[in-house]
């Protein structure tokens, strides 16, 4: 309804509810859950001054400067309350402002100032700070009274990588410890004392550097004053402008805001209005942007000549790709030809490598870093529900009664999306992870199935088993919406329970518990990470994961579904583009004639007919001189990909091998050409996020000298190799997309605006939360069945390699480090640590601190062991970020049968002892305790 005039009751005499905001009535909404919300929302967020608020967090109540009066009836008594957390109800009358609530804010204030500095001009917040804001509002700049916390002088703490307290700022108002409870989970602030001793603590009374603190930045972005900032001074009012741009980390999409001054990036923060992260972010897109700029930076053209990189001109650098090329192409044909493309590239930049390739050089040799992650998921979703993406958006976590977690570490992962989880599960909600490692999510679930890597298809069969022997399958959704459920219940009734939990390591009632669960709870939620898809059987177990959302219904409304947790900022993106050698953009599969000609007549050259190499192919094919040039965009896969002396080997069998980078990586170095890419920071464009949220890239710095954003260097080598394109824009390039792709139909850079949309994205810019509402893209969906079978891994291997390795990432770092080892990141963790069970430590008389040789039938390793039962006894674990420990040497050949996706989850592996470097007895918990943190910090 629109804004009516005074009146003597709460309704507009139809159909709304209403409040009197100073005498006119406005709409109360679902979501005007307080006063205050109401106020801001109808007439404004100045209307009513605040400090302890923050719009991120519950209501708290603390400072009374949000104060108003409120009468339950016209020129009825009115009660002075706070209205943060004071619910609007139907016909009252607010008062925002008049001489007493003046007096009494002022009074507060004035109170507040007696423990804090008057010293704005020099404090890195000044005309930033919302205290000094509120006190200039009020016309309040002084005091009457004593400074006794002033007179203490707290000393500031700087011991943090990333982070600065000074408490001699602090007004006590409690915002950055709910930060850390509310938004992060990790509870490291608090408040300690009374009175004028009160202050904030870390970790009972540790140093901020010392504490448990994973450096989220919620507490620096929610305090009102400086009491806590960061090393960057996100909070400085001293910059030249803000730009709006989306994270290139993770696959969770987080919006952020680039600080820049004199053409440089000063800081980074979160505005706190979004539908992706609401204000948060982990400390890698927080703070971990250092390396845009970095000295290590490639600021030239190279050309390999004898043996040694040589500094070129970019036309020196295309010629040579040219000439090389041609000679390829003529005596080999373009089949000989391959491209990688990147996911940390922008949709525009994927899709025009992907069109150079296929039109330029007429092959479909290209593949994209999807290959070794959530192919998979691609694949076992479209071949199921007929679309491989999500299925529902991330604030559905809100609405969901139950958590299944199959093979991810969201916390460590895709670090918001984790802390919403853990946020839900701390208030209640239930919670399943099937992981053999104990995660922070795990110590917190109801039920951790530590199965072991490998068979998360026997225990997806059990919980399907149990389902249906319990009866809870819910017959309406199979009959009317899926097909093959006959053939499945058949495959299901023959399953040997017992056989399978002693294969999986797991207890079978605890599985038939958490079956239970999931089928009886009102709303299941699915996510699944790398843990799922990095598996012989990978694609069957997205299947599976299909069945089990199918059979209970938990598909198609809100708070349900299956929801892979992407890895890369853009993985999601450079799949729907068409980097894989099967599909082109928008998924069409390459091979079929009526998408032949589509595609020749958007490209105006005849498309490539045969479906092209995956990545393990091209490797394979390159050792044996089938394909004579690659060309990689941002993909490092010397070190990120298995078994790195064969992809080693296949990089210097090539005659061509040109690789686009920002910096001088370990596969750039086998390089003939090094053509030198811009960072995110640098470019625009969009990402599409693990929602199907398609984002703004807006450039917040000029490419630095002797560089060229990557879509730009493309279709300058596609003029140069003849091809009819324009100069990279992209603009032009999005619009081009959303002719090709009919998911982006409606996609615009101008209805993007701040928040993205989620495809498919109807022709009028409608864009769509939830896929699957009424029916499958499929028509029905396929319930399919299939048996386990143990990794050819591990039965190939027993005897002489008798452990399983399982690789991951940490919360500090990104794949191979490329960028985060060039920040403050290295500072906080620095190398790659080896995990092993006590008693698989003991057989190998191994403790925590020395260093042990990991090897396996493919290469070794020395690493730095931490004795833990974080991993089940058998099983060890390990990251693979740093190029000084190359992990990868060690990890397996095998593959999902359908996509070739790499089986990083299970190597077999033998561990000795080298050396006692750090040797310590440790004879209890707290021992090992001490240990640990000693090795961490």
């Amino acid at each position: 309804m629109k804004n009516g005039k005074n009146g003597s009751n709460g309704s507009n005499g139809k159909d709304h509810k209403c409040a009197y905001i100073d005498g006119i009535a406005h709409e109360i909404k679902p979501n005007h859950t307080s006063v205050l919300k109401f106020v801001r929302e109808h007439v404004g967020k100045d209307k009513i001054p605040t400090l302890c608020d923050d719009p991120n967090l519950a209501p708290y109540g603390a400072c009374r400067v949000c104060s108003v009066d409120v009468a339950l009836k016209k020129d009825g008594p009115t009660k002075t309350v706070a209205s943060c957390h004071t619910p609007v109800t139907e016909g009252s009358y607010i008062l925002t402002n008049n001489e007493d609530l003046t007096k009494l804010r002022k009074n507060i204030v004035e109170l507040v100032l007696t423990d804090h500095p008057m010293t704005c001009s020099t404090c890195e917040v000044n005309n930033n700070c919302e205290l000094q804001t509120v006190a200039n509002d009020l016309g309040k700049n002084e005091h009457r009274y004593n400074k006794p916390k002033q007179n203490k002088g707290i000393p500031k703490d700087t011991s943090h990588a990333y982070m600065r307290m000074n408490l001699d700022n602090c007004i006590n108002c409690g915002r950055c410890v709910r930060a850390c409870d509310e938004i992060q989970g990790s509870f490291v602030l608090t408040m300690s004392g009374r009175g004028f001793d009160s202050k904030i603590t870390t970790d009972n009374d540790l140093m901020f550097g010392d504490s448990s603190c994973v450096s989220c930045g919620a507490c620096a972005h929610t305090c009102p004053t400086d009491a806590i900032s960061d090393v960057f001074a996100s909070k400085s009012a001293d910059y030249d402008e803000k730009v709006r741009t989306t994270c290139s980390y993770c696959g969770v999409g987080c919006n952020l805001e680039a600080s820049v001054k004199d053409g440089k990036v000063v800081s980074i923060d979160t505005p706190k209005e979004t539908e992706v992260n609401a204000g948060h972010t982990c400390l890698k897109g927080r703070y971990a942007f250092g390396f845009y700029d970095h000295a290590d930076r490639l600021r030239n053209p190279l050309i390999k000549r004898n043996g040694k990189f040589e500094k070129a001109s970019w036309d020196e650098a295309y010629d040579y790709i040219k000439n090389k090329l041609e000679k390829i192409i003529k005596e080999n044909g373009p089949d000989a030809i391959a491209g990688i493309s990147s996911a940390r590239c922008t949709n525009e930049e994927n899709y025009v490598f992907q069109k150079m390739i296929r039109a330029t050089i007429g092959t479909n040799n290209i593949d994209c870093c999807a290959r070794i992650c959530h192919s998979p998921t691609a694949w076992g979703m479209q071949q199921t529900f007929g679309t491989g993406a999500a299925t529902n958006s991330t604030e559905d976590i809100y609405f969901a009664d139950l958590f299944l977690v199959i093979g991810a570490n969201p916390t460590n992962a895709h670090p918001v999306t984790g802390s919403k989880i853990k946020q839900q599960v701390m208030k209640g909600k239930k919670l399943i992870v099937l992981d053999p490692i104990t995660t922070e999510l795990a110590r917190m679930a109801d039920y951790h199935i530590r199965l072991k890597p490998g068979t998360n298809v026997a225990v997806l069969n059990m919980m399907l088993y149990f389902i249906i022997e319990a009866k809870l399958c819910k017959e309406d959704f199979i009959l009317s919406r899926t097909e093959g459920f006959e053939n499945f219940l058949k495959g299901i009734k023959k399953l040997d329970i017992d056989q399978l939990a002693k294969a999986a390591g797991v207890d079978k009632q605890q599985v038939k518990e958490a079956a239970i669960a999931y089928a009886t709870a009102k709303n299941s939620m699915e996510f699944h990470g790398l843990g799922v898809t990095e598996h012989e059987q990978g694609s069957k177990t997205v299947m599976l994961i299909a069945d089990l959302a199918m059979i209970t219904g938990n598909i198609g409304r809100r708070g349900v579904g299956v929801n892979p947790l992407r890895g890369q900022n853009n993985v999601q993106g450079a799949a729907d583009m068409g980097c894989q050698p099967h599909q082109g953009a928008g998924y069409f599969p390459v091979a079929d004639k009526k998408i032949q000609d589509f595609y020749t007549e958007k490209y105006g050259v005849v498309h490539p007919t045969k479906a092209g190499l995956k990545i393990p192919q091209i490797f394979d094919a390159a050792i044996n001189r089938e394909v004579r040039a690659v060309w990689i965009i941002g993909e490092d896969v010397v070190q990120t990909d298995p078994n790195s002396a064969h992809v080693a080997k296949a990089m210097n069998a090539l005659d061509l091998l040109v690789v686009q980078e920002i910096f001088m990586s370990e596969t750039a170095k086998h390089a003939d050409v090094v053509l030198p890419g811009t960072t995110f920071l640098e470019k625009d464009g969009t990402f599409t996020n693990t929602e199907r949220r398609v984002q703004r890239v807006n450039k917040a710095a000029e490419p630095l000298p002797g560089t060229k954003p990557d879509g730009l260097i493309v279709t300058e080598m596609m003029q140069k190799l003849g091809y009819d394109q324009k100069l990279y824009d992209a603009d032009e390039v999005l619009a081009e997309i959303a002719d090709v792709v009919p998911f982006f139909k409606g996609i615009t850079r101008e209805r993007l605006g701040k928040l993205g949309l989620q495809w498919p994205v109807k022709e009028d810019g409608t864009d769509t939360k939830i896929l699957h509402e009424k029916e499958f893209k499929l028509g029905k969906g396929r319930i399919k069945y299939f048996d386990w079978k143990e990794s050819s891994e591990l039965e190939k291997n027993k005897k002489d390699f008798p452990l399983i390795l399982t690789t991951s990432r940490v919360l500090q770092h990104y794949n191979a480090a490329t960028m985060t080892k060039r920040t403050k990141n290295i500072k906080i963790v620095d190398e790659d640590i080896l995990l092993i069970h006590p008693k698989d430590a003991k057989n190998r008389e191994l403790n925590t601190g020395n260093i042990a040789r990991l090897y396996s039938g493919r290469g070794e390793v020395s690493l730095k062991v931490e004795v833990t039962e974080k991993v089940k006894e058998g099983i060890v674990f390990t990251t693979f970020h740093f190029p000084e420990h190359m992990v990868n040497m060690v990890t397996g050949h095998g593959k999902d049968e359908e996509t070739m996706c790499a089986e990083y989850k299970v190597s077999a592996v033998e561990v000795q002892k080298i050396s006692n470097q750090f040797k310590t007895e440790v004879s209890t918990e707290k021992d090992q305790a001490e240990v640990t943190k000693t090795l961490r910090t």
